[in-house]
C-alpha cells in the first residue's frame, strides 16, 4: 500500500493481500493505544509481535491521517505516540470518536473483502457474515455480549504471541454490534 492508496477517494487499492495485513497492523496499533495510552514504535512492536520498522511506518501513516499524534516526551530518540487528543466538549466523547473510528475501519475492511475476495487463497474465499434481530432485555443483551467475548477469549492472545498461532492462521475480523433498533419517526407517527 502506498501513500497514494491511502489518499484514494474510494479507499480502494489494487492489492495482493498486503493491504489486509497493513490494515490489521493499524487496527492493532489503534487498539493498543486505546488500551495503554502512549507508546513508541519499539514498544508497539514488542507488544504486537511486528518489527519496529513496520510499526514506525504505520504510526506515521496514522498520524498523517489524524488518528494519532506525538505524545509529550523528555527528548531523546524515543518518539512516543498517543491517540489524537480531542476537545470533548466540542467534538463529543473521545470514546465515541474511537468507536466511530473502529466502525469506519471495520466497514472499510468489509468493503475491501467484498471487492477482493477472489484474490484470496481458495480456502479463504468465504466468510461467516450473518445478522439477525432478537427481542432481548438490556440484561439479556449484556449476557449475549459476554458469551461472545468469552467465546473469543482463547484466540485473542495470539495477537500478542505470534508463535502461538497455528501456521495457517490469518487475521480475521470478528465484529459484533449489539444495539437496540429504534423506531423510525414515520413509525411513531403511524401509532399516534
Amino acid at each position: 500500500m502506498t501513500e497514494d492508496d491511502l489518499d484514494s477517494p474510494d479507499g480502494q487499492t489494487a492489492g495482493n493481500g498486503k493491504e489486509l495485513r497493513e490494515h490489521a497492523v493499524r487496527t492493532a496499533l489503534l487498539g493498543l493505544f486505546a488500551e495503554v495510552g502512549a507508546l513508541t514504535a519499539t514498544e508497539a512492536a514488542s507488544r504486537l509481535g511486528y518489527s519496529s520498522g513496520l510499526c514506525s511506518f504505520h504510526l506515521r501513516q496514522l498520524a498523517r491521517h489524524g488518528y494519532i499524534e506525538e505524545a509529550p516526551h523528555s527528548g531523546g530518540r524515543a518518539r512516543p505516540w498517543r491517540l489524537r487528543q480531542h476537545n470533548a466538549a466540542a467534538d463529543g466523547a473521545v470514546e465515541d470518536q474511537f468507536g466511530d473510528l473502529a466502525r469506519g475501519l471495520e466497514d472499510e475492511s468489509w468493503r475491501r473483502w467484498q471487492n477482493q475476495r477472489d484474490e484470496a487463497p481458495s480456502e479463504w474465499r468465504h466468510d461467516e457474515a450473518f445478522s439477525t434481530v432478537a427481542y432481548l432485555t438490556p440484561e439479556e443483551m449484556r449476557r449475549v455480549a459476554d458469551v461472545i467475548r468469552r467465546t473469543l477469549a482463547p484466540y485473542q492472545g495470539r495477537e500478542q504471541r505470534p508463535l502461538s498461532r497455528p501456521e495457517s492462521a490469518r487475521p480475521v475480523a470478528l465484529i459484533s454490534r449489539l444495539f437496540p433498533l429504534l423506531p423510525h419517526p414515520a413509525d411513531d407517527a403511524d401509532q399516534g
